[in-house]
């Protein structure tokens, strides 16, 4: 994500290294890099020229700072115009009217039905709400099924009318079933098609004009850059929407979507959603995102994630068995399953201050634990529960029922067993146990 345009601006920071303070001269040839490399994002010309003057001004205005250097000066200069460029501050989702109605638009094959599923799941999981899924899309007979099977996955039950060609209809008979049950949130899956026209703009339209929704959300795909922004603007000028959805952030996208869609139709960017896993969907800070572009990672949200994998509870019993030195493979089988379900390996990663850049073009699989788990899978319960049990033929069998080499076996018990000495040795530190321990 954004791995070109980081690497652009590290480059015209690189300007101003070693210079000892800030002029006209080096803040102009910085300024003129930083701007080539937005117009290399995809940014429009007009919005990166606006962008630049803003940064050139606030550099060749700031007090000279004896302890931070031109090139730091620079980057917290382009990280706030960024951050601001962007929307400067988070925007929640309004969900106060009971039932909450969300509309979800936007083109075939942006995401939208599987951004509903996911949004469905953030609100269940993250909101406790109950919310109901609604198949508007009347054209393509696979959304319906898509959405059934998203529902069936996060348990949320889903509304169709397969026979009824009248969107507006099951949007309203949706909503009715969603008062008589009880279920606080209603999310419209509408129909898209592969361009704008009229006649899809006129059956949202009239969805939205019928169910008068607490929230329009525009979804878009990222990875096609201006067009995304073009989009966005035919859709927010016949429906209004109250918000923007960013999908496929993962891909290999130039970020000018992301830069410059709220600049262009005033309106906040509110998820970003990145891969099909129903739990990858976060909600959208532009200081955050500001500090992940010029590789300053985002710690913030890596804690975050954490926090809703790890409770309280878990971290107690974790921490008590540290303390015993009795951690075993079935915690560490279930830390793996908890880091699974936090997102992709390299985006995690990413979020790390300095490590996004050393990870950027290595090929890291989300795959990367099932040898792991296999080797742990094939373990009996009275190894997972005493390591010390496992000796050469133990390991030999485990190496056999996991399809893995006596090898990969001895080295991932030797790490294991370095794991376990290390938190042994935390033990003997006061409060040291305390320090590995994960807060819900």
């Amino acid at each position: 994500m954004f791995e070109s345009l980081s690497e652009r601006l590290e480059s015209a920071f690189k300007q101003l290294k070693g210079e000892g303070r800030i002029s006209e001269i080096n803040v102009a040839t910085t300024v003129k890099e930083i701007r080539r490399a937005l117009v290399d994002a995809d940014v429009n010309y007009k919005i990166a020229k606006e962008f630049t003057d803003k940064v050139k001004d606030k550099a060749l205005g700031e007090k000279v700072i004896t302890a931070i250097s031109p090139s730091q000066l620079m980057v917290k200069i382009v990280k706030d115009e960024l951050a601001e460029l962007m929307g400067n501050t988070e925007v929640e989702l309004d969900i106060k009217a009971n039932p909450t109605v969300i509309l979800i638009a936007g083109l075939q094959g942006s995401g939208k039905t599987t951004f509903s599923g996911k949004l469905a799941n953030f609100l269940k999981t993250q909101k406790n709400k109950k919310p109901l899924l609604v198949a508007a899309d009347i054209y393509r007979p696979a959304a319906i099924d898509q959405l059934k099977v998203l529902g069936g996955q996060i348990g949320v039950e889903v509304y169709s009318e397969p026979e009824n060609k009248n969107a507006v209809q099951i949007a309203e008979n949706a909503i009715k079933q969603a008062k008589a049950q009880g279920y606080n949130i209603v999310i419209i899956d509408t129909a898209g098609r592969l361009a704008v026209d009229e006649v899809m703009m006129t059956e949202v339209a009239n969805v939205k004009a019928a169910v008068q929704p607490q929230e329009i959300l525009f979804v878009v795909d990222s990875m096609t850059g201006q067009d995304a922004v073009n989009t966005a603007k035919a859709f927010n000028d016949r429906l209004d929407f109250t918000g923007v959805v960013l999908t496929k952030l993962d891909g290999d996208t130039r970020g000018g979507a992301a830069l410059t869609i709220k600049y262009t139709v005033n309106k906040p960017i509110k998820f970003v959603s990145m891969g099909e896993k129903l739990d990858t969907l976060d909600v959208f800070y532009p200081e955050r995102m500001a500090q992940r572009i010029l590789g300053m990672g985002d710690i913030t949200t890596l804690v975050e994630r954490a926090q809703a994998q790890f409770n309280e509870e878990q971290a107690k019993k974790l921490e008590k068995k540290i303390r015993q030195n009795q951690f075993d493979f079935d915690d560490f089988k279930e830390q793996l399953q908890q880091i699974k379900k936090m997102g992709s390996i390299k985006d995690l990663l990413g979020m790390i201050p300095g490590v996004g850049k050393a990870v950027k073009d290595l090929d890291i699989s989300d795959d990367s634990f099932k040898g792991i788990e296999a080797m742990i899978n094939s373990m009996t319960p009275a190894e997972r529960a005493n390591p010390d049990l496992i000796d050469g033929s133990r390991r030999k069998r485990i190496a056999k029922g996991a399809g893995k080499e006596i090898t990969d076996v001895n080295q991932f018990m030797k790490q294991f067993e370095q794991m376990r000495q290390m938190m042994k040795m935390m033990n003997k530190i006061p409060g040291g146990a305390k320090g590995l321990k994960m807060r819900g």
